[in-house]
């Protein structure tokens, strides 16, 4: 649900509305948006005529469906180009999965939550949640740990707030607490681990992509299951990784990234 009065006026309700029809994941009918919305209809039947009138949704008129607009497509690529570590990190990505011949993530943090921004695949291909372009939960993913532990208390705490810490298997953290715990090992120990916390069999070693003055730009993982490695032998390529992640920061620290929060 979307609350009315939003604090950042018609451009925060609009940016809500679009969210609405993402989270469909198809094209989606004013019934279904309104029945999710806390806005009056005419606010939101005023609210979707703007975007599909600037290109950001299109409406199908003969099925009454509304979906993406292609204008977001357009918008979406020069972010990814402007804003992504994506293109920098590209070569980098493509030596770790050489050396390693697993399955590597390269992700930033989103609104407290894990922006999949580009990937590779294991020379043996597993199935599983993470893919470019896919928003995940922080608080249950080897990347997403990885920069929660490195942020400031206060960029912590609102990424927690944004945390639904539901219980995915029987190894997810279900606590601010017992996050906290954990993030506090992860800094420590220099790098994080995903114990089969967001998907059963699978499991990841991750570290952060820290600024010279440690603000957080990402993290960089790599992940296996647990019929071809154990935590042990994925810890092992820590110092691997960190070196990539090391490099990737160098390069990109003469780009503009916005503030992860």
């Amino acid at each position: 649900m979307v609350a009315d009065g939003h604090a950042d006026g018609t451009v925060g309700k609009a940016l809500d509305v679009l969210d609405m029809v993402a989270r469909h994941g198809r094209p989606v009918r004013f019934s279904d948006l309104l029945a999710q919305s806390a806005y009056p209809k005419a606010t939101l039947y005023r609210l979707l005529q703007t975007l599909t009138h600037q290109g950001m949704l299109t409406l199908d008129p003969d099925q009454g469906t509304y979906a993406l607009g292609v204008r977001l497509v357009r918008l979406a690529h020069a972010a990814w180009a402007q804003s992504s570590l994506a293109p920098i990190a590209r070569p980098y990505l493509d030596e770790l999965a050489a050396k390693t011949g697993e399955t590597i993530h390269l992700a930033q943090l989103d609104q407290g939550q894990v922006l999949y921004v580009d990937k590779r695949n294991a020379a043996k291909p597993v199935e599983m949640f993470a893919q470019a372009g896919k928003v995940g939960p922080a608080y249950c993913t080897g990347v997403g740990k990885a920069m929660l532990a490195w942020l400031s208390p206060e960029a912590l705490e609102a990424a927690l707030a944004r945390q639904s810490f539901y219980r995915h298997t029987a190894n997810t953290l279900v606590s601010p607490e017992q996050l906290k715990a954990e993030l506090q090992e992860i800094r420590a120990r220099g790098h994080a681990f995903d114990r089969e916390e967001h998907e059963v069999g699978i499991i990841c070693c991750a570290v952060p992509i820290l600024s010279r003055a440690g603000r957080v730009m990402g993290a960089l993982s790599v992940t296996s299951t647990t019929a071809r490695h154990s935590l042990e032998s994925l810890g092992a390529l820590a110092p691997t990784i960190r070196d990539i992640a090391a490099r990737i920061a160098a390069e990109a620290e003469s780009w503009r990234f916005p503030e992860q929060a």
